[in-house]
């Protein structure tokens, strides 16, 4: 069995930089035709300068075979100005902000203390129709790690599309049938992401047999009942839910440490990932619309001209990719999966 589907685009991604960089972005541009790229470097993007430099980078480490375009972010910080995001808005290449609350995940220590500081830059957003993605946990330490989206919800982000009813804002990487039910009944302004591997996995996976750091990433992979309500929103042809794979390139030593960090790598196999859950519900119709035409919609983009193809075939994933002078785990490392995209 063969799917073609139009090029799709991945509105949550990782590249990294430097080493980590050269060696996962022909992975994403093999499929995606864009990408909304994270902006939580070491330092972080806060502003159009090093966005720019960021995306010639990302440009320069792109193999010559492969037409693939960076959509750049900004990070949102307390001291973000109203000046920045109108600069962001008239650069043309910048397309949204990106929240992270301070020290919800990697790299995200320079993030916002409090939404409330942010509220000057919030209303340039809204002025302006820059959308603001969100990492909806909460930090506090008292609040169990399962909860954090779930309280997200109600301390801020219920008051924030309140306080902002015109901001088109992005609730990413969906885990809860809290945030699906939200975002379906919240208006057309607020849309969500949801990932592969929430699709496809529950919090069984991180911890049958023992702790497997390759399955830790933020937020954290919660209940089955979570799960299928995410196979749900992703399949029912919603536009207010799209792809982001949230893949996050990891050097082996520092997943699988006595503190390892968050993140799962797709960017190998994304497609074939998300083809593989919308199978389980029979509802490959629908994947073309979620990878391919929610997204580019909800950011005023054109839809994608080119086509790709998947096809029902048995995949070997390799132990490991080289990353510099270390090397990264995949998800599905050294597992047969039922897809491929044909090159």
């Amino acid at each position: 069995m063969k799917l073609t589907i139009t090029q799709p685009d991945d509105m949550h991604l990782h590249v990294r930089d430097g080493e980590a960089l050269e060696a996962v972005i022909g992975h994403t541009a093999r499929q995606f035709a864009r990408a909304i790229i994270m902006p939580n470097l070491k330092p972080p993007v806060t502003n159009v300068r090093l966005a720019d430099a960021y995306r010639k980078r990302i440009l320069a480490a792109l193999p010559d075979k492969y037409d693939f375009q960076p959509l750049m972010t900004l990070y949102l910080t307390d001291n973000t100005t109203a000046d920045e995001i109108e600069a962001a808005a008239n650069c043309g290449f910048i397309h949204a902000i990106k929240y992270y609350p301070a020290g919800a995940t990697t790299n995200s220590d320079s993030g916002v203390t409090d939404l409330k500081h942010t509220w000057s830059a919030l209303e340039a957003m809204q002025k302006y129709g820059l959308p603001l993605l969100l990492h909806g946990e909460v930090t506090d330490p008292e609040i169990d790690i399962f909860d954090r989206e779930a309280v997200f919800i109600e301390r801020h982000l219920s008051p924030l599309v309140a306080q902002f009813p015109a901001l088109k804002i992005v609730f990413e990487h969906l885990t809860t049938t809290n945030a699906v039910q939200f975002v379906e009944s919240a208006a057309d302004t607020v849309a969500a992401t949801i990932t592969a591997h929430h699709l496809l996995y529950n919090r069984n996976a991180m911890l049958t047999g023992g702790i497997r750091p390759h399955y830790y990433c933020l937020p954290i992979l919660k209940r089955e009942q979570h799960r299928q309500s995410l196979l749900t929103a992703a399949t029912n042809g919603n536009p207010k839910f799209f792809a982001g794979t949230d893949s996050a390139p990891h050097p082996v030593d520092a997943k699988e440490s006595a503190c390892g960090c968050a993140g799962m790598y797709t960017a190998h196999a994304a497609m074939e990932f998300y083809a593989q859950a919308f199978e389980q519900v029979n509802a490959l119709d629908k994947l073309e619309g979620f990878t391919s035409y929610f997204g580019a919609d909800f950011y005023a983009l054109p839809r994608n001209s080119g086509t790709i193809t998947l096809e029902k075939m048995p995949q070997k994933i390799p132990a490991s990719y080289s990353m510099g002078a270390s090397h990264l785990v995949p998800l599905g490392a050294s597992e047969t999966i039922p897809w491929q995209a044909l090159a």
